[in-house]
């Protein structure tokens, strides 16, 4: 009898077994190569390129779970877009909203504290252009995204931008900015028609700086139809002469708790008509806050503005 294994029909099953062996382990190997294909697509899907302020281009391997802020329209522009809990460290001005109470400080934006920030392990830190020791943070290997809003179009592509490092998505952010949007137009056709009427000196600080046309204070005004007493032409945010006041004699007068005592003291401020007629709105601490930001609150802002000039203009009545 003869041996079965070396009989044509077993060497032709055995080069069967053999062929789909190969084809199998083929199969195993393809699988395998579309999975690695497929894992790095989604490592290179999470990765993003964005631009700073200064056009500079970050990338950021992966969305931060670990966030350091050092601006607090930056810190509240965070949390509007969901990503509160990934805050680590903010600046000592950042107090909204009450959620952060219990961050850790980490210094401000002229004099950040780098070891604290080095020692929270941040995947991102957020800061204005003009933070100081930026460099330093770069140099010791953190990812640094300066952004610094002042108009209304640098509130929309800060937005963005964040929500894009954040791994946001864009539908996201457009339905945060549209909300501002809207919150802000509201405010603008709340306006009566003597309202619309008045010049308004605004004063951010009691330095004192003031918003000019070029801010997004001074847009908020111009879409209200309201004249403005410092013109584009003097920079967002530039410190004005108490004369020069006196000089433009606004309608009103819109200024922070912060700089009340110091007015009655400016030469020639009591004789203002604003002053006489008593058409002052004189913001609170957290009102104040709110009003200089350019971020998620300046539909907020914009509603206090315009209460102010409603009230105003009935004063003057």
């Amino acid at each position: 009898m003869p041996d079965f294994c070396c009989t044509p029909e077993m060497k032709r099953v055995l080069r069967q077994a053999r062929s789909e062996r190969a084809r199998l382990h083929m199969h195993g190997w393809r699988t395998l190569l579309v999975f690695l294909a497929l894992l790095l697509a989604s490592v290179w899907a999470l990765a993003v390129t964005v631009q700073d302020d200064r056009q500079q281009k970050i990338e950021i391997s992966k969305p931060p779970l670990r966030i350091v802020s050092l601006l607090p329209s930056l810190t509240e522009t965070v949390c509007a877009l969901g990503a509160c809990q990934r805050l680590v460290g903010v600046d000592r001005y950042s107090n909204w909203p009450a959620s952060i109470a219990q961050v850790s400080r980490v210094g401000g934006g002229i004099d950040p504290n780098i070891e604290s920030i080095v020692a929270l392990k941040p995947d991102l830190v957020l800061a204005a252009g003009s933070t100081r020791g930026a460099d330093r943070l770069q140099a010791l290997g953190l990812t640094v995204l300066r952004l610094e809003p002042r108009t209304h179009a640098d509130a929309q592509r800060v937005l963005r931008t964040v929500g894009d490092a954040l791994g946001v998505s864009p539908a996201q952010s457009e339905r945060v900015w549209r909300e501002i949007e809207s919150g802000v137009q509201a405010a603008v056709q709340s306006l009566s028609p003597l309202a619309r009427q008045q010049r308004v000196y605004f004063e951010v600080s009691s330095a004192p700086y003031g918003a000019s046309e070029a801010s997004f204070i001074g847009e908020t005004l111009t879409r209200m139809e309201v004249g403005n007493i410092l013109p584009a032409s003097m920079g967002p945010f530039p410190q004005v002469n108490p004369e020069f006041v006196v000089r433009a004699q606004p309608d009103v007068i819109m200024v922070g708790d912060s700089s009340r005592a110091s007015m009655a003291q400016r030469p020639g401020w009591p004789a203002l008509r604003a002053m006489q007629a008593q058409r002052i709105c004189v913001f609170k601490p957290a009102e104040s806050d709110m009003l200089v930001r350019a971020g998620p609150r300046m539909a907020e802002g914009a509603r206090l503005m315009a209460d102010c000039l409603n009230k105003a203009a009935g004063a003057g009545r």
